[in-house]
């Protein structure tokens, strides 16, 4: 297992959740796929369900709703990045550029703070500063999150903002022209690139993508479950990979990675 006991580093993405209209149905399904238990939460914590596999925290699920004057957000999975001081990290937000749609709210029993906004390309991001809870607690291994992804519609621009507002770094992955990998604590902790590969219209985003057993036989149960293709399996550097979209609309990678020897 690899697990995680301590703060993830400045910088580095540390959680992930998705928003949902059937949190019900979304629990149910991410059950059979990844085999994540979890019930739908206390009313004052808004139903929110902390997913887990092995006994161990791996991702949020929880009902799309308005909060701070905002509109109910939309059917996706929003990526955390780890910050050890919210408020500093809003205020450089908006220094540079970028915008903040809630937050920063505390979450009861001393468990962190966070928020969500967006980059000035339009991807949106969560700001998670650790308390009690670090976030992901069990990571690379089938069924936890894996690898995290901007695809933005100005990768240097984005890179330029991340970096100020949380002093990662981006490096060139000469595997891939185009592709840059972000670096976070001496660490590789995520992935930019630009949206030529995409359809035309599609806004900036970041991408989660979970590791599987088997990329081909994990597409198979998605759409078996009324959920759709978006990029079929295919062999990258990482390993075998699809995108998908669960049947309420999220959208999520997933890597069958080699074993490590």
């Amino acid at each position: 297992m690899s697990e995680v006991t301590a703060a993830y580093p400045v910088g580095t993405p540390c959680w992930v959740d998705l928003m949902v209209g059937d949190q019900q149905a979304a629990l149910d399904s991410y059950h059979e796929l990844f085999g994540w238990s979890g019930e739908i939460g206390p009313e004052e914590m808004g139903g929110y369900t902390v997913c887990t596999l092995h006994g161990k925290a791996v991702a949020g699920i929880g009902k799309a709703m308005a909060m701070d004057g905002q509109a109910a957000p939309p059917t996706a999975w929003t990526t955390y990045l780890s910050v050890d001081d919210l408020d500093e990290a809003l205020r450089a937000v908006a220094d540079n550029g970028g915008q903040v749609y809630t937050g920063p709210h505390d979450i009861p029993d001393n468990v962190g703070r966070m928020a969500v906004g967006a980059d000035p390309t339009g991807g949106a991001f969560g700001l998670w500063q650790p308390l009690d809870f670090v976030g992901a607690q069990l990571v690379n291994e089938p069924g936890t999150l894996c690898w995290n992804e901007l695809n933005s519609q100005d990768p240097q621009a984005a890179a330029a903002f991340y970096s100020r507002v949380l002093g990662v770094s981006f490096t060139p992955y000469k595997v891939m022209p185009g592709y840059y990998t972000m670096h976070a604590g001496g660490r590789t902790v995520g992935g930019l690139q630009g949206l030529d590969q995409f359809p035309e219209g599609t806004p900036s985003h970041w991408l989660a993508y979970f590791s599987v057993n088997d990329t081909d036989a994990t597409v198979d149960q998605v759409t078996k479950r009324g959920g759709a293709v978006l990029q079929k399996p295919f062999e990258i550097p990482a390993g075998r990979m699809a995108v998908v979209r669960d049947s309420q609309g999220g959208v999520f990678g997933v890597i069958a990675m080699p074993p490590t020897a």
